[in-house]
Protein backbone atom coordinates (compact mmCIF):
# COMPACT_ATOMS: atom_id res chain seq x y z
CA UNK A 1 0.00 0.00 0.00
CA UNK A 2 1.41 3.40 -0.98
CA UNK A 3 2.14 5.77 1.87
CA UNK A 4 0.50 9.18 1.73
CA UNK A 5 3.44 11.49 2.39
CA UNK A 6 2.73 14.54 0.27
CA UNK A 7 4.92 17.44 1.33
CA UNK A 8 7.43 15.29 3.16
CA UNK A 9 11.10 14.78 2.27
CA UNK A 10 12.66 11.79 0.56
CA UNK A 11 16.19 11.06 1.75
CA UNK A 12 17.70 8.46 -0.53
CA UNK A 13 20.79 6.92 1.09
CA UNK A 14 21.88 5.04 -2.00
CA UNK A 15 24.73 2.79 -1.06
CA UNK A 16 24.28 -0.55 -2.88
CA UNK A 17 22.02 -3.09 -0.97
CA UNK A 18 19.54 -5.92 -1.65
CA UNK A 19 15.78 -5.66 -0.97
CA UNK A 20 14.09 -8.35 -3.03
CA UNK A 21 10.91 -7.95 -5.04
CA UNK A 22 9.32 -10.32 -2.53
CA UNK A 23 9.07 -7.41 -0.09
CA UNK A 24 5.94 -6.54 -2.02
CA UNK A 25 6.27 -2.91 -2.98
CA UNK A 26 4.38 -2.34 -6.26
CA UNK A 27 4.69 1.27 -7.40
CA UNK A 28 2.52 3.09 -9.89
CA UNK A 29 4.03 4.98 -12.82
CA UNK A 30 4.73 8.68 -12.40
CA UNK A 31 3.67 11.38 -14.81
CA UNK A 32 6.68 12.67 -16.72
CA UNK A 33 8.00 16.13 -15.78
CA UNK A 34 5.38 16.72 -13.08
CA UNK A 35 6.40 17.50 -9.51
CA UNK A 36 5.64 14.37 -7.52
CA UNK A 37 4.66 13.90 -3.87
CA UNK A 38 5.61 17.43 -2.91
CA UNK A 39 9.32 16.83 -3.64
CA UNK A 40 10.88 20.03 -4.97
CA UNK A 41 14.60 19.38 -4.45
CA UNK A 42 17.18 16.58 -4.32
CA UNK A 43 20.28 16.46 -2.11
CA UNK A 44 22.63 13.68 -3.14
CA UNK A 45 25.66 12.09 -1.48
CA UNK A 46 27.77 9.35 -3.01
CA UNK A 47 30.49 8.25 -5.41
CA UNK A 48 30.85 7.66 -9.15
CA UNK A 49 27.43 6.02 -9.44
CA UNK A 50 25.93 9.44 -8.66
CA UNK A 51 28.60 12.13 -9.28
CA UNK A 52 27.53 14.62 -11.95
CA UNK A 53 30.73 16.65 -12.02
CA UNK A 54 32.43 17.13 -8.66
CA UNK A 55 35.54 15.00 -9.20
CA UNK A 56 36.43 16.68 -12.49
CA UNK A 57 36.33 20.00 -10.62
CA UNK A 58 38.54 18.62 -7.85
CA UNK A 59 40.95 17.23 -10.43
CA UNK A 60 40.50 13.60 -11.48
CA UNK A 61 43.62 11.41 -11.48
CA UNK A 62 44.71 7.90 -12.48
CA UNK A 63 42.05 5.86 -14.28
CA UNK A 64 39.34 8.40 -13.43
CA UNK A 65 41.16 11.22 -15.22
CA UNK A 66 39.43 10.11 -18.41
CA UNK A 67 35.89 10.81 -17.18
CA UNK A 68 36.32 14.49 -18.03
CA UNK A 69 36.64 13.84 -21.76
CA UNK A 70 34.96 11.90 -24.53
CA UNK A 71 33.75 9.21 -24.90
CA UNK A 72 32.26 9.83 -21.43
CA UNK A 73 28.95 11.62 -21.87
CA UNK A 74 28.80 10.79 -25.55
CA UNK A 75 25.07 10.04 -25.42
CA UNK A 76 23.92 13.06 -23.42
CA UNK A 77 21.21 15.03 -25.18
CA UNK A 78 22.07 17.98 -27.38
CA UNK A 79 22.23 21.18 -25.40
CA UNK A 80 23.92 19.50 -22.43
CA UNK A 81 27.60 20.55 -22.31
CA UNK A 82 29.72 17.42 -22.55
CA UNK A 83 31.44 15.74 -20.98
CA UNK A 84 30.02 16.53 -17.55
CA UNK A 85 32.07 14.20 -15.36
CA UNK A 86 29.40 11.50 -15.24
CA UNK A 87 30.96 8.02 -15.21
CA UNK A 88 28.93 6.67 -18.10
CA UNK A 89 28.13 7.27 -21.74
CA UNK A 90 25.10 9.32 -20.73
CA UNK A 91 22.72 9.84 -17.85
CA UNK A 92 22.84 8.23 -14.39
CA UNK A 93 20.13 6.88 -12.09
CA UNK A 94 20.03 10.20 -10.26
CA UNK A 95 19.21 11.91 -13.56
CA UNK A 96 16.36 9.54 -14.34
CA UNK A 97 15.01 9.88 -10.81
CA UNK A 98 15.02 13.67 -11.17
CA UNK A 99 13.12 13.27 -14.44
CA UNK A 100 10.54 11.01 -12.77
CA UNK A 101 10.04 13.69 -10.12
CA UNK A 102 9.70 16.49 -12.66
CA UNK A 103 12.89 18.19 -11.48
CA UNK A 104 15.90 19.56 -13.42
CA UNK A 105 19.16 17.63 -13.51
CA UNK A 106 21.15 17.94 -10.31
CA UNK A 107 24.17 20.26 -10.40
CA UNK A 108 27.46 19.37 -8.67
CA UNK A 109 28.25 21.24 -5.45
CA UNK A 110 31.68 22.35 -6.68
CA UNK A 111 30.12 24.19 -9.63
CA UNK A 112 29.74 27.43 -7.69
CA UNK A 113 28.02 29.18 -10.59
CA UNK A 114 25.26 26.58 -10.75
CA UNK A 115 21.61 27.00 -9.84
CA UNK A 116 20.88 25.04 -6.67
CA UNK A 117 17.21 25.96 -6.39
CA UNK A 118 16.16 22.34 -6.80
CA UNK A 119 18.96 20.68 -4.85
CA UNK A 120 22.67 19.90 -4.85
CA UNK A 121 24.78 16.88 -5.77
CA UNK A 122 27.57 16.35 -3.22
CA UNK A 123 28.65 12.98 -4.64
CA UNK A 124 32.28 12.62 -5.76
CA UNK A 125 33.55 9.83 -7.98
CA UNK A 126 36.01 7.69 -6.05
CA UNK A 127 34.63 8.72 -2.66
CA UNK A 128 34.38 6.36 0.30
CA UNK A 129 32.06 5.98 3.27
CA UNK A 130 35.04 5.95 5.63
CA UNK A 131 37.55 8.75 5.94
CA UNK A 132 41.25 8.51 5.15
CA UNK A 133 42.26 7.86 8.76
CA UNK A 134 39.85 4.97 9.29
CA UNK A 135 40.90 3.35 6.01
CA UNK A 136 44.59 3.87 6.75
CA UNK A 137 44.17 1.95 10.00
CA UNK A 138 43.21 -1.00 7.80
CA UNK A 139 46.09 -0.40 5.43
CA UNK A 140 43.89 1.09 2.70
CA UNK A 141 44.54 4.35 0.85
CA UNK A 142 42.13 6.63 -1.05
CA UNK A 143 43.64 7.07 -4.54
CA UNK A 144 41.19 9.49 -6.13
CA UNK A 145 39.67 11.92 -3.61
CA UNK A 146 39.55 12.77 0.09
CA UNK A 147 35.90 13.84 -0.18
CA UNK A 148 34.53 10.99 1.91
CA UNK A 149 31.00 10.83 3.29
CA UNK A 150 31.85 12.98 6.32
CA UNK A 151 33.26 15.67 4.02
CA UNK A 152 30.15 15.60 1.85
CA UNK A 153 27.92 15.85 4.90
CA UNK A 154 29.86 18.93 6.02
CA UNK A 155 29.38 20.41 2.54
CA UNK A 156 25.65 19.88 3.05
CA UNK A 157 25.73 21.66 6.40
CA UNK A 158 27.70 24.53 4.87
CA UNK A 159 25.23 24.79 2.02
CA UNK A 160 22.25 24.83 4.36
CA UNK A 161 23.93 27.53 6.44
CA UNK A 162 24.33 29.71 3.34
CA UNK A 163 20.94 28.92 1.80
CA UNK A 164 18.89 29.45 4.98
CA UNK A 165 19.05 31.51 8.13
CA UNK A 166 20.77 28.41 9.56
CA UNK A 167 17.96 27.96 12.06
CA UNK A 168 17.03 24.33 12.63
CA UNK A 169 13.41 25.18 11.87
CA UNK A 170 14.23 26.57 8.44
CA UNK A 171 16.46 23.61 7.60
CA UNK A 172 13.60 21.30 8.55
CA UNK A 173 11.22 23.27 6.39
CA UNK A 174 13.59 23.02 3.43
CA UNK A 175 14.12 19.30 3.93
CA UNK A 176 10.39 18.72 4.23
CA UNK A 177 10.04 19.02 0.45
CA UNK A 178 13.37 17.48 -0.53
CA UNK A 179 14.86 14.17 -1.57
CA UNK A 180 18.29 13.35 -0.20
CA UNK A 181 20.31 10.56 -1.84
CA UNK A 182 23.20 8.82 -0.14
CA UNK A 183 24.95 6.35 -2.48
CA UNK A 184 28.34 5.30 -1.16
CA UNK A 185 30.37 2.47 0.35
CA UNK A 186 31.42 0.36 -2.61
CA UNK A 187 34.81 2.03 -3.00
CA UNK A 188 35.86 1.19 0.55
CA UNK A 189 35.76 -2.46 -0.50
CA UNK A 190 37.06 -1.87 -4.03
CA UNK A 191 40.21 -0.16 -2.75
CA UNK A 192 40.77 -2.71 0.01
CA UNK A 193 40.31 -5.60 -2.39
CA UNK A 194 42.60 -4.17 -5.05
CA UNK A 195 45.32 -3.14 -2.61
CA UNK A 196 45.26 -6.38 -0.64
CA UNK A 197 45.43 -8.54 -3.76
CA UNK A 198 48.55 -6.78 -5.01
CA UNK A 199 50.53 -7.46 -1.84
CA UNK A 200 53.07 -10.30 -2.03
CA UNK A 201 51.35 -12.75 0.30
CA UNK A 202 51.53 -15.74 -1.99
CA UNK A 203 48.99 -16.22 -4.75
CA UNK A 204 47.39 -13.05 -6.03
CA UNK A 205 43.74 -12.34 -6.72
CA UNK A 206 44.31 -12.61 -10.47
CA UNK A 207 45.90 -16.05 -10.21
CA UNK A 208 42.52 -17.70 -10.73
CA UNK A 209 42.72 -19.15 -7.22
CA UNK A 210 39.26 -19.04 -5.63
CA UNK A 211 40.71 -19.97 -2.24
CA UNK A 212 42.96 -16.91 -2.39
CA UNK A 213 40.00 -14.70 -3.30
CA UNK A 214 38.14 -15.99 -0.25
CA UNK A 215 41.15 -15.19 1.95
CA UNK A 216 41.25 -11.63 0.62
CA UNK A 217 37.49 -11.22 1.09
CA UNK A 218 37.82 -12.28 4.72
CA UNK A 219 40.27 -9.42 5.25
CA UNK A 220 38.12 -6.95 3.33
CA UNK A 221 35.12 -8.07 5.36
CA UNK A 222 36.64 -6.49 8.45
CA UNK A 223 35.57 -3.14 6.98
CA UNK A 224 31.88 -4.05 6.75
CA UNK A 225 30.78 -2.98 10.26
CA UNK A 226 32.60 0.36 9.96
CA UNK A 227 31.19 1.12 6.51
CA UNK A 228 27.66 0.25 7.61
CA UNK A 229 28.06 2.41 10.72
CA UNK A 230 29.35 5.37 8.72
CA UNK A 231 26.37 5.24 6.38
CA UNK A 232 23.97 4.73 9.28
CA UNK A 233 25.42 7.73 11.11
CA UNK A 234 25.00 9.94 8.04
CA UNK A 235 21.41 8.84 7.49
CA UNK A 236 20.66 9.37 11.19
CA UNK A 237 22.16 12.87 11.06
CA UNK A 238 19.97 13.74 8.08
CA UNK A 239 16.89 12.38 9.82
CA UNK A 240 17.67 14.42 12.91
CA UNK A 241 18.05 17.53 10.75
CA UNK A 242 14.54 17.01 9.44
CA UNK A 243 14.57 14.44 6.66
CA UNK A 244 11.46 12.27 6.75
CA UNK A 245 12.10 9.84 3.88
CA UNK A 246 15.38 7.97 3.68
CA UNK A 247 16.29 5.41 1.02
CA UNK A 248 19.47 3.40 1.61
CA UNK A 249 20.74 1.33 -1.31
CA UNK A 250 23.16 -1.57 -1.09
CA UNK A 251 26.06 -2.89 -3.14
CA UNK A 252 25.90 -3.98 -6.75
CA UNK A 253 26.67 -7.63 -7.58
CA UNK A 254 30.42 -7.13 -7.97
CA UNK A 255 30.81 -10.70 -9.17
CA UNK A 256 29.10 -9.63 -12.40
CA UNK A 257 31.40 -6.65 -12.98
CA UNK A 258 33.78 -6.95 -15.97
CA UNK A 259 36.51 -5.35 -13.86
CA UNK A 260 36.23 -7.95 -11.10
CA UNK A 261 35.71 -10.84 -13.53
CA UNK A 262 38.75 -9.87 -15.57
CA UNK A 263 40.89 -9.37 -12.50
CA UNK A 264 39.87 -12.66 -10.90
CA UNK A 265 40.79 -14.71 -13.97
CA UNK A 266 39.01 -17.77 -12.57
CA UNK A 267 38.76 -20.60 -15.11
CA UNK A 268 36.85 -23.12 -12.99
CA UNK A 269 33.22 -23.27 -14.31
CA UNK A 270 31.85 -24.24 -10.90
CA UNK A 271 32.93 -20.85 -9.52
CA UNK A 272 30.28 -19.07 -11.62
CA UNK A 273 26.54 -18.83 -11.07
CA UNK A 274 23.78 -19.16 -13.67
CA UNK A 275 24.28 -15.53 -14.73
CA UNK A 276 27.98 -16.06 -15.41
CA UNK A 277 28.98 -14.10 -12.30
CA UNK A 278 31.57 -15.12 -9.71
CA UNK A 279 29.52 -16.54 -6.85
CA UNK A 280 32.08 -15.87 -4.12
CA UNK A 281 32.23 -12.15 -4.98
CA UNK A 282 28.46 -11.80 -5.12
CA UNK A 283 28.26 -13.64 -1.82
CA UNK A 284 30.42 -10.95 -0.23
CA UNK A 285 28.20 -8.21 -1.67
CA UNK A 286 25.11 -9.93 -0.28
CA UNK A 287 26.67 -10.28 3.18
CA UNK A 288 27.40 -6.55 3.22
CA UNK A 289 23.93 -5.78 1.92
CA UNK A 290 22.33 -7.86 4.67
CA UNK A 291 24.25 -5.92 7.32
CA UNK A 292 23.29 -2.58 5.79
CA UNK A 293 19.70 -3.63 5.36
CA UNK A 294 19.53 -4.55 9.03
CA UNK A 295 20.87 -1.11 9.94
CA UNK A 296 18.25 0.53 7.73
CA UNK A 297 15.52 -1.44 9.50
CA UNK A 298 16.91 -0.19 12.80
CA UNK A 299 16.71 3.40 11.58
CA UNK A 300 13.10 2.85 10.54
CA UNK A 301 12.22 1.55 14.01
CA UNK A 302 13.97 4.51 15.64
CA UNK A 303 12.22 7.00 13.36
CA UNK A 304 8.68 5.65 12.88
CA UNK A 305 7.36 8.95 11.53
CA UNK A 306 9.87 8.83 8.67
CA UNK A 307 10.08 6.48 5.71
CA UNK A 308 13.46 4.76 5.77
CA UNK A 309 13.53 2.68 2.59
CA UNK A 310 16.05 0.18 1.30
CA UNK A 311 16.92 0.38 -2.42
CA UNK A 312 18.08 -2.96 -3.75
CA UNK A 313 20.77 -2.18 -6.31
CA UNK A 314 21.87 -5.82 -6.24
CA UNK A 315 18.44 -7.12 -7.25
CA UNK A 316 17.93 -4.38 -9.85
CA UNK A 317 21.23 -5.13 -11.60
CA UNK A 318 20.58 -8.88 -11.43
CA UNK A 319 17.14 -8.36 -13.00
CA UNK A 320 18.71 -6.42 -15.85
CA UNK A 321 21.09 -9.32 -16.51
CA UNK A 322 18.39 -11.98 -16.36
CA UNK A 323 15.92 -10.00 -18.47
CA UNK A 324 18.56 -8.69 -20.85
CA UNK A 325 16.89 -9.68 -24.11
CA UNK A 326 13.46 -8.41 -23.08
CA UNK A 327 15.00 -5.09 -22.03
CA UNK A 328 16.90 -4.57 -25.28
CA UNK A 329 20.36 -5.73 -24.19
CA UNK A 330 22.49 -8.33 -25.93
CA UNK A 331 22.52 -11.36 -23.58
CA UNK A 332 25.96 -12.32 -24.89
CA UNK A 333 27.44 -8.96 -23.84
CA UNK A 334 26.00 -8.39 -20.38
CA UNK A 335 29.39 -8.95 -18.75
CA UNK A 336 31.54 -7.18 -21.35
CA UNK A 337 32.62 -3.53 -21.17
CA UNK A 338 31.43 -1.34 -24.04
CA UNK A 339 34.40 1.01 -23.70
CA UNK A 340 37.98 0.02 -22.94
CA UNK A 341 40.45 -2.58 -24.14
CA UNK A 342 37.56 -4.40 -25.86
CA UNK A 343 38.70 -7.51 -27.78
CA UNK A 344 42.24 -7.12 -26.45
CA UNK A 345 41.21 -8.22 -22.94
CA UNK A 346 38.91 -10.64 -21.15
CA UNK A 347 35.48 -9.10 -20.58
CA UNK A 348 36.67 -6.09 -22.59
CA UNK A 349 38.42 -4.67 -19.53
CA UNK A 350 42.04 -4.02 -18.63
CA UNK A 351 42.96 -1.76 -15.72
CA UNK A 352 45.89 -0.23 -17.61
CA UNK A 353 43.67 0.58 -20.60
CA UNK A 354 40.63 2.12 -18.96
CA UNK A 355 37.93 3.68 -21.12
CA UNK A 356 39.23 6.86 -22.74
CA UNK A 357 42.90 5.89 -22.49
CA UNK A 358 45.09 5.50 -25.60
CA UNK A 359 44.46 2.30 -27.57
CA UNK A 360 40.93 1.87 -26.29
CA UNK A 361 37.72 1.62 -28.29
CA UNK A 362 33.99 2.16 -27.86
CA UNK A 363 31.30 -0.28 -28.99
CA UNK A 364 28.92 0.97 -31.66
CA UNK A 365 25.69 -0.36 -30.15
CA UNK A 366 26.02 1.14 -26.67
CA UNK A 367 22.38 0.59 -25.74
CA UNK A 368 22.93 -3.17 -26.08
CA UNK A 369 25.54 -3.22 -23.29
CA UNK A 370 24.99 -3.28 -19.53
CA UNK A 371 28.53 -2.19 -18.58
CA UNK A 372 29.99 1.01 -19.94
CA UNK A 373 33.64 0.90 -18.86
CA UNK A 374 33.85 -2.34 -16.90
CA UNK A 375 33.08 -0.58 -13.62
CA UNK A 376 30.06 1.64 -14.29
CA UNK A 377 26.79 0.78 -16.06
CA UNK A 378 25.65 2.28 -19.35
CA UNK A 379 22.94 4.90 -19.60
CA UNK A 380 20.50 2.21 -20.75
CA UNK A 381 21.32 0.03 -17.74
CA UNK A 382 20.98 2.97 -15.35
CA UNK A 383 17.57 3.77 -16.80
CA UNK A 384 16.41 0.18 -16.42
CA UNK A 385 17.66 0.06 -12.83
CA UNK A 386 16.03 3.37 -11.92
CA UNK A 387 12.73 2.10 -13.28
CA UNK A 388 13.00 -1.15 -11.31
CA UNK A 389 14.00 0.60 -8.10
CA UNK A 390 11.72 3.59 -7.95
CA UNK A 391 8.74 2.54 -10.07
CA UNK A 392 9.11 -1.23 -9.92
CA UNK A 393 9.11 -1.93 -6.20
CA UNK A 394 12.78 -2.64 -5.47
CA UNK A 395 12.96 0.20 -2.96
CA UNK A 396 11.05 -0.82 0.17
CA UNK A 397 8.95 0.61 1.68
CA UNK A 398 7.96 2.75 -1.32
CA UNK A 399 9.79 6.07 -0.79
CA UNK A 400 7.64 8.01 -3.24
CA UNK A 401 3.86 8.18 -3.43
CA UNK A 402 3.39 8.18 -7.20
CA UNK A 403 0.14 9.48 -8.67
CA UNK A 404 -2.09 6.68 -9.88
Amino acid sequence: MALLLTGRVLVVACVLVACSSSCGCPVAAAAAMTTVDGITAIYSFGDSITDTGNLVREGATDMLRYIGSRPYGIDLLRGVPTPTGRCSNGYLMIDFLAKYLGLPLLNPYLDKAADFTHGVNFAVAGATALGATALAERGVTMPHTNSSLDVQLQWFRDFMASATTNSSQEVRRKLASSLVMLEIGGNDFNYAFLQLQTRPTGGGYGSGNVTRIVEILEQVGALVPQVVQSITNAAKALLEMGAVRVVVAGNLPIGCSPAYLSGANVTEPAAYDADGCLAVLNGFAELYNAALRGAVAGLQRAHPRAVVAYADYFAAYARVLREARARGFDPARTRTACCGAREAAAYGFRLGRFCGAPRTAVCKDRARYVSWDGVHPTQHAYEAMAELLYRGGLACPPPINWPG
